[in-house]
């Protein structure tokens, strides 16, 4: 009977019996998946949820569901989200942050008999109702956990008399009672030493608090170590974009990069609501922020209108180029694109369009901007489509998504060569799958329009045999981008005595 392996598993120089022996090769090029590079981190506050936990969120919808609704606020989330998914965002890893004062709310029923607690802190948890009511079976009681927004949680036919009755209703608040009715998401239960009969009655979770009132940049970074808090439990999501809402402290610039840098992240930062171009241009410079890994926008803030809570109000322009950012593919930049949802900004209420002169400040400083009009037309875009980066070939949105969409790729996908055999031979079969591998998702690229030419070396030339023996592997790639038109230049010769050949479709004056 025939025996089938995986290729290098049998010792094919040492077989003994006769058989049929089927060695399943892979193919000789493997396929390279591009990262995605439309996922947007977001640190700041919300009246419920997880705290310094990355959650994944798809819309507006599902956001109220898991933090609540947005509040009128600075460092308030839910607002930063709106404002990106308006751009088209949808893709995001929420971090909640608090200053460490927030509680949960938690109400105590009949004395000592039971404690109801909401799952999460925040005053989302005040809204909260647990109804103690009789069961479906007789004898039994029932309890249905209720908050606005969510779907009503039913556990049924809970059994028992004293203080049995409530440590099997905290059991089964949150163990679940039945196979269709899990552990409750929305509060946990203490069971006291009471032994009083349940009354049939309604009771209201108060206490609960967002931890919110002294929020500061500090607090949004967050802490590396143990327990990662803030920005820091961002690691390892793929968040390709990421921001800490409404931050404007210039202290945490340079940590901010720091992070970027190492988890290929791009990072967008804010100056200050109402600041001036001298003292950002100064600010920026002392920063230490002449890189790439940071966009950093001018503290010229925005007039949103937030439909949630019915007023218009100002907020960081960070959400909408951060939230367009993950919207674009990674060869794009956000110049000369049309920002939605944007009332207004600070200047332009004031009728104060930005002139050459002070746009020339910004773009030599490192510091972009939303503005009105844009050099499309008249509506709210970014001005410079630029990171804080001081070279002119690499300070570029396009450079940084595109620079860190390929390493993230290669990062993801090049790993399994290793522990792979080489040998010293130009054709070594190890070597050329390497190129083929990248060589093949390159082409993708340059097909796709995303790239403009490509090569990659993985040979002889670049591994020495010296090299080879002691375990290296090099591959050298160059990728080329495309070039995004900042400056368009149109000559236009105008008059009477200008002389105009025209040439027809056959070449022919």
């Amino acid at each position: 009977m025939p025996q089938i392996f995986p290729a290098g598993a049998i010792n094919t120089t040492a077989l003994i019996v006769p058989d049929l022996y089927v060695q399943i090769v892979p193919p000789a090029v493997s396929q390279l998946n591009g990262v995605p590079s439309n996922v947007l981190g977001v640190v700041g506050t919300a009246t419920w949820g997880p705290v310094n936990a990355p959650t994944v969120v798809g819309n507006m919808a599902q956001y109220a569901a898991l933090f609540g609704a947005i509040q009128p606020r600075k460092y308030d989330m839910g607002t930063a989200i709106a404002a990106a998914v308006l751009q088209g965002a949808q893709n995001f890893r929420c971090v909640r942050a608090t200053d460490g004062t927030d509680t949960a709310a938690t109400i105590v029923a009949q004395s000592t008999c039971i404690t109801f607690t909401s799952i999460y802190t925040g005053t989302l948890g005040n809204s909260q109702t647990v109804q103690v009511a009789a069961g479906s079976a007789a004898g039994t009681s029932k309890v249905i956990v209720g908050m606005p927004g969510q779907a009503s949680e039913v556990f049924d036919n809970i059994p028992g008399v004293g203080n049995a009755l409530w440590v099997n209703m905290a059991a089964a608040i949150n163990n679940g009672n039945t196979a269709l009715r899990g552990p409750s998401k929305l509060i946990v239960a203490t069971a006291g030493a009471g032994v009083t009969a349940p009354a049939l009655a309604t009771y209201t979770l108060a206490g609960g608090a967002d931890g919110a009132t002294t929020i500061t940049g500090s607090v949004l970074v967050g802490v590396d170590t143990g327990t990662r808090k803030g920005m820091y439990s961002l690691r390892g999501t793929g968040a390709a974009v990421a921001m800490l809402a409404d931050c404007d402290d210039s202290t945490t610039w340079a940590t901010q990069v720091s992070y970027g840098l190492s988890e290929g992240t791009y990072m967008i930062a804010t100056g200050p609501a109402g600041d001036n171009i001298a003292n950002a241009a100064t600010t920026k410079s002392t920063a230490g922020i002449d890189t790439y890994a940071m966009k950093l926008l001018f503290g010229d803030w925005v007039y949103f209108l937030d439909t949630v809570n019915g007023l218009t109000r100002l907020i960081s322009p960070q959400g909408f180029i951060a939230g367009l950012l993950s919207n674009l593919a990674p060869q794009n930049s956000t110049l000369n694109k049309p920002l939605y949802g944007v009332v207004g900004t600070q200047r332009s209420y004031q009728n104060l369009p930005y002139s050459s002169a002070e746009l020339q400040l910004l773009g030599a400083a490192g510091i972009d901007v939303i503005a009105n009009p844009s050099p499309g037309g008249s509506y709210f875009g970014a001005r410079f489509g630029h990171n804080s980066s001081s070279s002119s070939v690499a300070n570029g949105d396009n450079y940084t998504r595109m620079t860190n969409y390929l390493a993230a790729t290669f990062g993801a996908g090049m790993g399994k060569f290793v522990g792979k055999l080489q040998g010293s031979s130009p054709t070594d079969p190890t070597r050329r799958q390497v190129a083929g591998t990248v060589g093949s998702f390159l082409q993708g690229m340059v097909d796709q329009a995303q790239i403009d030419s490509f090569t990659v070396q993985c040979d002889l030339n670049n591994n020495s045999l010296a090299r080879i023996a002691t375990g290296y592997l090099q591959a050298d790639v160059s990728v080329k981008y495309l070039a995004v038109v900042e400056k368009f230049l149109l000559n236009l010769q105008g008059g009477q005595s200008v002389t105009v050949n025209k040439v027809s479709s056959t070449g022919v004056a």
